[in-house]
């Protein structure tokens, strides 16, 4: 695995703005997170992921040639077409044979990419896999929404897998209920509510609305409710998948929310604080990159051996999977900042 964030670093904590010193304090202490990081606008999610991709195959020592599958897991595609994956394989150099594809999911994404892309191996040409996350998730939210400004950052991750017919077994569980979809959303900029005008210009009442439909509703209630309902059902049934008591984990690590949210969690499934990863603090809640962002971050040093991993994703969707597996790493996981003059993925390749 390979990360990669912005170097613009932002903290309420430290520029209250919105909020009183007092105000943002309290945010901090309920969500955990204490800044986040913001990509600059001339580059997007795709650009964290490239440069991610590019150190991940240089530290492995891996030829772009010998990855047949490569998954771009994000809700802020460059383009509504073509794919950014496809683009990817171009600027990446991985050979025409590879399968590339987009995937449109936010905070189970990372489990989703995964697992689509460990069942793509199975009858690839290739045997190795990049499954590339990132979101942009600062630029959806409105200026003045004092509920989601502290919680959302930006971030990259690259993650390679490798088939072995000889591994272990991986189990996962997936699950979605779209009766959930309003509780998250950007209502406009789809086809459904367009941002593109037919023939005239928007009058100004059409644009105000716009404005404001195009960034980010959240229902905090909502996800509340739905995390603590669904997920603890979640790991319980992926352990009883594998067979296994929560004992023989190594490492939980999931979607990384908020502090309140992963705490009752913890609490609700049982698993010991020494092997539930809370990490959050320095980049916020960053979407379909959060469960790989918190593993470059916090557990660099603890793969230099096999260990086994339960990791889950819930939200945007309603949409949730748990993962788990075997994992071993030939290089340790790493975080790294992408430059300002980082060459930004084009349409001309």
């Amino acid at each position: 695995m390979h990360a990669v964030v912005p170097p613009h670093r932002h903290s309420y904590v430290e520029t209250p703005g919105l909020f009183t010193q007092e105000e943002a304090d309290k945010v901090f202490a309920s969500t955990g997170i204490h800044s986040r990081r913001i990509l600059p606008k001339h580059l997007c999610a795709s650009d964290m992921c490239v440069a991610a991709a590019e150190r991940l195959l240089s530290n492995l020592g891996w030829s772009a040639d010998s990855i047949g599958v490569l998954i771009f897991v994000s809700q802020d595609q460059d383009y509504s077409l073509p794919a950014s994956a496809c683009l990817m394989q171009a600027r990446l150099g991985l050979p025409q044979s590879a399968a590339c594809l987009d995937v449109s999911l936010g905070c189970s994404g990372f489990i989703y990419g995964t697992w689509i892309a460990s069942q793509l191996l199975q009858g690839a040409s290739g045997k190795r896999a990049l499954v590339l996350c990132a979101d942009t998730s600062s630029r959806h939210l409105l200026p003045d929404d004092r509920g989601t400004l502290p919680l959302f950052g930006d971030a990259g991750v690259a993650t390679a897998l490798e088939f072995d017919p000889d591994w272990p077994d991986s189990y996962v569980i997936v699950g979605t209920d779209g009766t959930g979809g309003q509780h998250i959303a950007v209502k406009a900029g789809g086809r459904r509510n367009p941002c593109m005008p037919e023939k005239a210009p928007f009058d100004d009442d059409t644009n105000a609305r716009l404005y404001r439909d195009t960034r980010l509703y959240l229902n905090g209630a909502a996800v509340f409710s739905f995390t603590l309902k669904v997920v603890p059902k979640l790991v319980k049934d992926a352990l009883g998948l594998a067979g296994l008591e929560a004992g023989a984990l190594d490492m939980v690590v999931m979607h990384q929310a908020n502090q309140f949210i992963l705490e009752h969690l913890r609490k609700k499934t049982g698993i010991p604080e020494d092997k539930y990863l809370i990490d959050m603090k320095d980049f916020g809640n960053t979407s379909s990159a959060s469960v790989p962002l918190a593993i470059c971050h916090s557990l660099s040093d603890f793969f230099a051996e096999r260990k086994k991993l339960l990791l889950g994703g819930f939200g945007v969707g309603w949409s949730w999977g748990a993962l788990i597996a075997d994992v071993q790493m030939d290089a340790p996981p790493m975080l790294t900042e992408i430059t300002d003059d980082f060459p930004p993925l084009t349409l001309e390749q």
